[in-house]
């Protein structure tokens, strides 16, 4: 290994790289680090608003996804295919798959940002389609690494003992995400550990990435109908975003929650989340879990009541987390681990932690709970409390189709169509359908709570998620009921009732005052429906093209009867006149036509 340059170590898959060794001190791996540095300097100059801008739009023409209008009309099928089977080309879950797995290449070329934005549209499962969210779901856990060179060099730069802190590292990463690579490593005193470190210049390109997405969305956010417009806050799902990202990009803030999630787990007996031994900026060192994706664990590892026993730890431990409004936002199989010495259940990757307030959190709870329970307008009226309807939102016909969907959710069951994960999710698309907003956090929370249903069919398919989180409603009770009778939020009701009375007459007393002086002002605004919009959208291009067209057929009728001189001198003219008096004299009876098939004449 003292002749081995690390350029030549990440070839050498499964071979532990002994950081001992004289090479990783000697003036080569210094000169090596210099040119390394050099080469992302002048990579990082090369990061521009405008040059990413240029990279973006020819790798999105590359893959055809300037197109995509084309494709959308192409996924459509036609009202003569009985089958699709004898139309291929024209079904529609294939279009839909080409267009996500271009999507996928085209962010995966482009870089962390868009790979994490890529991310980010799987946790929004109301926007996308459900064949592109599948190929885009890809990218949680296929991303190309980088070199372990490079990663070497960030190691070095941010640990205070440099590559010296560890014994041996494995250059060959067992993760490879958007923001980061992951490493099995051995510290000094012994202590086998895994090594998480962000990759060089994800910070610079997030950056310019970010201020570019953020300028388009701001763009199509004023392109967008006012109805889709008032329900939708494209710039704000950026900044939702941006934020999430920043965190992210901090691992003692992923080392902070990580540390949280230990004092959470600390009641259960079956579940634990690895120690921190050392965190920067940009490197974060824990415990190494030596065991298997959850998924993956051996048929005979667990008995039935071990595996019930864990089935209900995390069930709870995620009830605990969503109550406490703070919680693991993607607890998928991938991020828990089964240690094989003492088969308990570690939970990993505590980078995305979502939030959610304690009143859409007791709401939502409250909603499941009158499900479980038959009370289909109950519930509808509780979410009403979570969605937030606007000024096109029909509230009535929102509550119908609530309830309706309500009913099918009764009696769920995890390996059905009707589970609480699509629940939720449904439940999104209703409210955008009927253009109310969401809240910030809901699709993260649905999608949490699905991963987490998802996990639990996985560990223990014989009994049903609703069965075991109706274990937990003393839990969730007692939460519930001792936020609403605690006493810093009775102070808070106390505080805003006093407001309201100190304030009341002054107020009345303004309003009174104004209507004395004749001065008082109702705003109202007038709304027509979709279809009144359209019906008078049809009669003024019908009016339009009428009056374009006897314009054209007056004009061509005077000049062919008094402009005969000018006929024969100017070539041409004749033609073009004949022609702009038949086509007006055509297109004025097709238009009294349509008036006259419509009935509005």
């Amino acid at each position: 290994m003292a002749t081995q340059t690390p350029r030549e170590a990440p070839a050498q898959a499964g071979r532990r790289l002994d950081l001992s060794a004289p090479w990783w001190s000697s003036p080569r791996w210094q000169e090596e680090k210099r040119r390394i540095r050099g080469e992302l300097a002048a990579l990082e100059a090369r990061i521009t608003p405008r040059r990413r801008l240029r990279a973006v739009i020819r790798t999105l023409a590359r893959h055809g996804l300037l197109r995509l209008m084309q494709d959308r009309r192409a996924a459509a099928p036609s009202a003569g295919d009985a089958s699709h089977g004898r139309h291929p080309h024209r079904d529609p879950d294939r279009r839909l798959r080409q267009i996500g797995r271009r999507l996928r290449l085209a962010f995966q070329e482009l870089g962390p940002a868009f790979i994490k934005l890529g991310q980010v549209l799987v946790t929004r499962q109301e926007l996308l389609p459900d064949p592109i969210t599948a190929e885009l779901a890809q990218l949680l856990d296929r991303v190309p690494p980088m070199p372990f060179p490079y990663l070497a060099v960030v190691l070095d730069e941010e640990l205070p003992d440099g590559l010296q802190t560890f014994a041996w590292i494995d250059p060959e990463p067992i993760g490879s995400a958007s923001l980061a690579q992951v490493y099995r490593a051995q510290l000094r005193d012994g202590r086998r550990c895994a090594v998480k470190v962000i990759r060089p210049l994800v910070d610079k390109l997030f950056q310019t990435d970010i201020a570019n997405i953020a300028r388009l969305a701001r763009r199509l956010q004023r392109l967008l109908p006012p109805a889709v417009a008032a329900s939708s806050d494209l710039p704000g799902l950026i900044r939702d975003y941006y934020s999430s990202v920043q965190s992210e990009l901090d691992m003692r803030i992923e080392a902070r929650n990580t540390r949280e999630g230990r004092e959470l787990v600390e009641e259960f007996g079956t579940l634990a989340v690895p120690e921190v031994y050392l965190a920067t900026r940009r490197v974060l060192v824990t415990e190494y879990v030596d065991g298997w994706n959850i998924k993956d664990f051996p048929v005979d590892f667990f008995t039935f009541e071990e595996r019930f026993e864990r089935m209900i730890d995390l069930a709870h431990l995620y009830i605990k987390e969503f109550l406490n409004g703070r919680y693991h936002a993607d607890p998928h199989g991938s991020n828990l681990i089964v240690w094989r010495h003492s088969k308990k259940v570690y939970v990993i990757d505590w980078g995305m932690v979502g939030r959610m307030d304690a009143l859409h959190t007791e709401a939502i709870f409250r909603h499941l709970l009158h499900i479980r329970l038959n009370q289909a307008e109950d519930a509808a009226e509780v979410m009403l409390d979570v969605f937030e309807p606007t000024p096109y939102t029909d509230v009535g016909r929102l509550k119908d189709q609530l309830r309706s969907l309500y009913i099918r959710y009764v009696d769920t069951e995890q390996a059905g169509p009707h589970n609480w994960g699509h629940l939720l999710v449904e439940e999104i698309r209703i409210a955008m359908d009927n253009h109310c907003r969401i809240p910030t956090g809901l699709s993260l929370w649905a999608k949490g709570w699905s991963a987490a249903e998802g996990t639990a069919r996985w560990l223990c398919p014989e009994i049903s998620y609703h069965t075991v989180v109706e274990s937990a409603d003393v839990q969730i009770l007692r939460r519930l009921l001792a936020r609403r009778f605690n006493y810093r939020a009775n102070a808070a009701w106390i505080a805003e009732a006093s407001e309201l009375v100190a304030t009341l007459p002054r107020r009345l007393n303004k309003i009174l005052e104004r209507a004395a002086w004749n001065d008082f002002k109702l705003p109202v605004e007038g709304r027509l429906s979709e279809q009144a919009t359209r019906n008078l959208n049809r009669m003024v291009n019908r009016a339009t093209l009428g009056l374009i067209s006897g314009s054209f057929f007056l004009g061509s009728a005077l000049l062919a009867a008094l402009g005969g001189g000018a006929l024969d001198r100017i070539p041409g003219l004749a033609a073009v006149t004949t022609t702009a008096l038949w086509g007006s004299l055509g297109v004025g009876v097709y238009t009294v036509w349509r008036v006259l098939r419509s009935n509005k004449a």
